[in-house]
């Protein structure tokens, strides 16, 4: 990384911090770099039109709204919206939106994907396509970045969205891609906690297996730049009271970055737990593709939205992506 990178995790915040504090450090990085050149999929209602335009008011995004061009102006002139400075590219439907976004990244005309009023899946099967798409070497997966008032920094939890119940060498990949997020954010050495419901390995268990083995594959450098430690139980991974009650001895226990769980189930009970019973906000984005991917939902709150698009823009402008694709 270069230049000077704000640490999103930084200062330490507590219990009496306001709500949104760690949102809005990474939003006021974001307004330090150049607007990112944005594919936004089929922006046909006012919720997701919406988003893309507050993103470009905000300058983190040059949207190119990509969908049915009739469509598209209807639903900015029933919710008051300006589209008149962005450029519209004509899509007939939803999967031709997909796959001519798809197309502009291939170009290298956007650096980023954000979802419109499209099923998720349609979106990512555009980009998941063999030859026509957007796939790299490492599994596509989902990262949540956590804003919780009773934690003292942003909480990464992965994954959650996409993949449902991951293999050993997926889990890899997806510890992989929530590290560069996290050190592409400003944190240099990311503390990774694998988690399962107990700290030691149990045979019964098989995620306490793959824990143990994912960490054995960090000191081989099968997996880097993160600090990995597991299986930790979620107590032991984010309550430094904990880890001394239990006499854990770890860098990563009670203090952890990333949180990296077991399976899709967990991790979606986890995020909407804190969610809703911890006052939390969820942003989330793809990685994993030759760029990343903001998947907003229509119950995410402004703030949330906010923070996925700065938290993608950040990660566009500090990997450099968006290069053409060749062949």
């Amino acid at each position: 990384m270069t230049g000077t990178q704000p640490r999103p995790d930084a200062p330490p915040a507590g219990p009496s911090a306001h709500r949104h504090e760690k949102y809005e450090r990474l939003v006021a990085a974001c307004r330090e770099i150049p607007a990112v050149p944005t594919a936004v999929v089929h922006p046909c209602d006012a919720t997701s039109l919406g988003g893309a335009i507050d993103a470009a008011k905000q300058g983190f995004i040059t949207p190119i709204l990509v969908g049915p061009a009739a469509r598209i102006r209807a639903a900015a002139a029933e919710a008051g919206l300006d589209v008149a400075g962005c450029e519209i590219v004509d899509a007939p439907h939803s999967h031709a939106a997909a796959a001519a976004a798809v197309e502009l990244v291939r170009q290298g005309r956007a650096q980023l994907l954000m979802k419109g009023s499209l099923h998720s899946d349609e979106l990512l099967h555009a980009v998941a396509k063999r030859e026509a798409g957007l796939r790299t070497e490492r599994r596509i997966s989902h990262v949540f970045i956590m804003d919780v008032p009773t934690y003292p920094k942003p909480l990464f939890i992965t994954d959650a969205a996409v993949n449902i119940a991951p293999t050993l060498e997926e889990k890899r990949d997806i510890i992989q891609n929530a590290i560069d997020l996290a050190r592409a954010l400003g944190i240099g050495q990311p503390k990774v906690a694998v988690l399962s419901a107990v700290e030691t390995i149990n045979p019964k268990i098989p995620s306490t297996v793959e824990a143990g083995a994912l960490c054995k594959m960090a000191d081989r450098g099968q997996i880097s730049g993160g600090l990995l430690d597991g299986p930790l139980a979620l107590d032991n991974a984010i309550s430094p009271d904990a880890v001394r009650i239990k006499g854990i001895v770890s860098p990563v226990a009670g203090q952890a970055d990333i949180l990296v769980v077991p399976d899709l189930e967990a991790g979606n009970m986890l995020a909407k737990n804190l969610t809703f019973l911890a006052n939390a906000d969820a942003a989330g984005i793809v990685l994993g593709a030759r760029v990343p991917i903001v998947l907003t939902s229509r119950a995410d709150s402004v703030m949330t939205r906010m923070a996925s698009c700065a938290v993608a823009a950040l990660y566009a402008h500090r990997q450099g992506l968006g290069q053409p694709v060749k062949g």
